[in-house]
This record gives structure tokens, sequence and C-alpha cells, in this order.
């Protein structure tokens, strides 16, 4: 099989609960539930995940785990995400053939095998929208600190390729925002110079200039304090090619952050209502 469907999607911790999500985020949580539709349809035998609120020092994590189950109070804001329950099946086999082939091309990658590790809000916000009935079994990727946006490009490209070669149907999900300069008040957007910085990045990627995207990324991320320095950014660009068709969905603010809905696909999804490049432009 191959990787049947790539997407960036947000998780906003107000998104957490359908119902109090405010209303300028809505568009962002209904759309979640279109795309969730057609990841049903795909019928993935996997998701690979990599979250911004995973950041490993020094290593790339692969969660390896068989079982994912917790109890979620996300330390940054238990406020809003609190004794949220999840459970979720792992794939310990295609996660340790992850860790095999980082190690087989010299990267620092290793596997996490604990019942006891607790998920963050990056992987169980966007996943209850996604995977509402916890069926599809999740891989979890680190986003490392140390690792240099090459770096972690490279493992991306490690992981795609096992992916592509594997049997199974593969969902990966980039978790994460764009623009992260935050501040307090969640209907703040970013500046007007890091959202341009946002439009430009977009516009490469809704025209499949995936290259360009990339070459982009060091400064955008530097300057408009992009979430994880990018690093979610450079592990979704590489598993796209120009076979992957872009499906913008929705964005909204957060705090001064600026969050999308894209999901990349081979085949062209259903895309009535939908938003075109240069409607995007136009409306942003």
């Amino acid at each position: 099989m191959t990787i049947e469907f790539s997407m960036i999607v947000p998780h906003v911790p107000s998104m957490c609960h359908e119902n109090q999500v405010p209303e300028f985020q809505q568009d962002m949580a209904s759309s979640m539930k279109v795309v969730a539709q057609q990841m049903k349809e795909i019928n993935p035998d996997v998701i690979v995940l990599v979250s911004c609120h995973w950041p490993s020092t020094f290593f790339h994590y692969v969660d390896c785990t068989p079982v994912h189950k917790g109890i979620l109070t996300a330390f940054e804001a238990p406020d809003l995400i609190k004794d949220v329950p999840y459970q979720f099946p792992g794939d310990e086999e295609l996660a340790n053939q992850l860790v095999k082939a980082g190690e087989d091309a010299g990267l620092q990658v290793q596997g996490v095998n604990d019942p006891y590790y607790l998920w963050d809000y990056g992987s169980v916000v966007p996943l209850r929208y996604l995977n509402p009935d916890e069926d599809i079994p999740v891989i979890n990727l680190s986003v490392t600190l140390a690792a240099s946006i090459e770096e972690t490009y490279k493992w991306g490209q490690v992981i795609a390729k096992v992916l592509q070669e594997t049997d199974k149907k593969v969902v990966f999900i980039s978790s994460g925002a764009l623009s992260h300069n935050l501040v307090r008040g969640r209907h703040n957007k970013p500046t007007v110079t890091e959202h341009a910085m946002d439009k430009q990045f977009l516009e490469f990627v809704m025209n499949k200039n995936y290259q360009a995207a990339y070459d982009m990324l060091p400064e955008y991320a530097r300057m408009a304090r992009v979430e994880s320095g990018g690093r979610h950014l450079a592990m979704l660009l590489s598993m796209l090619d120009k076979e992957c068709k872009p499906t913008f969905y929705a964005d909204g603010q957060s705090s001064g952050s600026w969050n999308v809905l894209i999901t990349f696909n081979k085949v062209t999804a259903p895309t009535a209502n939908l938003l075109t490049e240069n409607e995007f432009v136009q409306n942003n």
C-alpha cells in the first residue's frame, strides 16, 4: 500500500470539547469532521502522527506502545483540557520498523514502549475529531529540538519510505500551527508580517510548489516563530510529491497563532464549498 492521505491539522486547546469551540474556530472543528468521514472511506490501517506537543530534547522518539490509554489533563491549559480519557490501539510492529530504519540511516532514533506514557493534547485533540471511534491504530512521533529542519526532513523521508513500502494503508498527520508567536486572548491573530509569511507558505503549498515551501521554512520559522521551529512542517513536506493534491478546508487564529486544516491525497477529494488557492489568498 502507501501513504493514502496526509494532512496538517490544528490542535488548539479550545477545540478539545466540541461544545466549547469559540465561533472563530467553528470552521476548523466542522471541517475536521468532514475529513474524518473521508478517512472512514479510506479505511486506513494505521495513523502516523507527529505532534508539536511532544518535544523531545535529543532523540527522535517513536511510540511503539501496543495500546495507548490514559486520562489527559493538559499541564499548559488544565482549565480547557481536564480529565479527558483516551484509548487507541498502537502498531508495535510498524513502529519498530520505523525505529530500525532511522537507526540504519544513522539518525538518533529510539522507540518508546511504555503503557504509562501520557499523550499530549497535540495528539488527543485532533484524534477526537479524526478518529472518534478510537479504532484506528496510532503511532506517535516526537519533534526533536536538537535536530535541525534538514535532519528532521531527512527523518521524514526515512519514515515515508517505510510507509510507502508497507502493505498497510497509512494516514500521516502533522499536528501543529503555522505562525505561533503567542499572546493572551484566543481571538487574537498573528501580526500582519507574520501572517504575510503564513500566506506565502500556503501559496507555495496550494500550488504544489513543495520545494519552495521547504526552502522558505528556516527563515519563516525564525521570523514568524512557527510552532516547533517548523519541524512538523518539514515532516509533512517530506511525505509529499507532485502527485499529492492539496485541499484547503479551514483556518483560524488562536492566541496569536495561525492554524490550518489542509489535506493531501493522490486522488481528488470531494471539494464542494472548499476554497481554491486563489480564493484563499483573496479571503485572507
